[in-house]
């Protein structure tokens, strides 16, 4: 946790701290939530959820605990989801509480989980504003229907890079391995992301079957790209550092960190979909099969769909907003963001993000492993 809070005091970012609340609780709902005293443990990625740096505390909980009287442990836990899996991993075999209420992983991730039978069923008379999720999101292939899982935020990965190194920006791998980035280049340690973009530069459609060889030849690319001095690191969430301290000029990153990022840092980076496409996902609210917590967490679950705090979130975490709403919402918080195409991407936007397709066993197996072996992690 020493890395997560130093991470905090170094990107201070800004937002909608002053917002008023408006709860999307109703006061049968309040009672119920309210029925325990239980602290719901909410496990996170950094910087994923509205903070104040003044107080040290999270305005849009803050305000939760207020209305209902249920506290909340808020954890920055999460820097990449294979690495927190594996850590609960034997607890959640044991079928014992893991120590968590509510854990937030991306999708593919979120559906081992769900078929692994370590999430929850969701009470959904005990989360109605679960109806203020975008419709098309509402029947992802993780959980059709959404009985398990419900979406926190929407992830667009691209290229992000330091102005001052980078002037004309960055649009195409290319660009991102030039000359001038050698040994100043990490990308993600999420296979489908940094994997994903290489995929779609050589010409292969991510969302459709393609075969074992042509994923092959996006993993030599990488590996190539490493060991030929260009890629210093493959790593989750804290490449956010790096960028920061100038040890990487250029990365394979996500949207939201770099908006954050710019907000205390003076607009010193860039972000862009790449030109070849860009990857979009999920991270999704589950909560884990053996809670002992399960109405107070689906009662926090219900809070974040309602636009008002949905928006607030989005205001300050700048990822794109899985809530119906919230846009004409952000309108009264911050009337800036309105036309963020991060937060609330338009039909060109659309068109330009493609989510990788499903992943069968024996090739979520073989396609990892060659994953971790190129990346020196195997």
């Amino acid at each position: 946790m020493a890395i997560e809070f130093s991470r905090r005091d170094l990107i201070k970012a800004v937002g909608g701290l002053s917002a008023a609340s408006l709860l999307g609780l109703s006061g049968e709902g309040i009672a119920n939530a309210a029925s325990s005293q239980q602290t719901v443990r909410f496990a996170n990625w950094s910087l994923y959820l509205d903070y104040d740096n003044k107080t040290k505390r999270y305005p849009t909980l803050v305000d939760f605990t207020k209305k209902t009287g249920i506290p909340v442990k808020y954890m920055e836990v999460v820097d990449d989801n294979d690495t927190f899996t594996a850590k609960v991993t034997p607890q959640l075999r044991l079928k014992k509480d893991i120590g968590y209420d509510i854990v937030v992983l991306t999708e593919w991730m979120a559906s081992r989980w769900i078929t692994g039978g370590y999430v929850t069923k969701f009470d959904d008379a005990k989360v109605p504003n679960r109806k203020n999720v975008l419709p098309f999101l509402l029947n992802r292939p993780l959980d059709p229907g959404r009985h398990y899982s419900l979406p926190w935020a929407g992830v667009i990965a691209g290229f992000a890079w330091n102005n001052k190194h980078n002037p004309k920006g960055i649009h195409t791998m290319e660009q991102l391995f030039a000359p001038a980035n050698k040994g100043k280049v990490e990308v993600l340690s999420e296979m489908r992301d940094t994997i994903g973009l290489i995929l779609m530069w050589q010409g292969v459609d991510i969302t459709k079957p393609f075969s074992q060889d042509k994923f092959m030849n996006a993993i030599d690319y990488m590996q190539k790209m490493i060991h030929d001095g260009f890629i210093r690191q493959v790593k989750g969430q804290s490449y956010q550092e790096d960028l920061i301290s100038g040890d990487a000029t250029a990365v394979i990153g996500w949207s939201g960190d770099i908006n954050q990022l710019n907000a205390q840092n003076s607009n010193q980076f860039g972000f862009a979909i790449p030109d070849s496409g860009g990857t979009f996902s999920t991270d999704n609210m589950m909560i884990p099969a053996h809670s002992p917590n399960k109405i107070n967490a689906e009662a926090v679950i219900n809070y974040y769909y309602d636009p008002v705090v949905a928006a607030r979130v989005a205001n300050y975490i700048n990822y794109v907003c899985p809530v119906a709403g919230a846009q004409q919402a952000m309108a009264k918080i911050n009337p800036a963001q309105v036309k963020n195409k991060l937060i609330f991407p338009d039909a060109a936007m659309w068109k330009k993000l493609h989510v990788f397709r499903e992943l069968s066993q024996s090739e979520q197996i073989s396609f990892a492993t060659a994953f971790q072996k190129a990346s020196g992690n195997a």
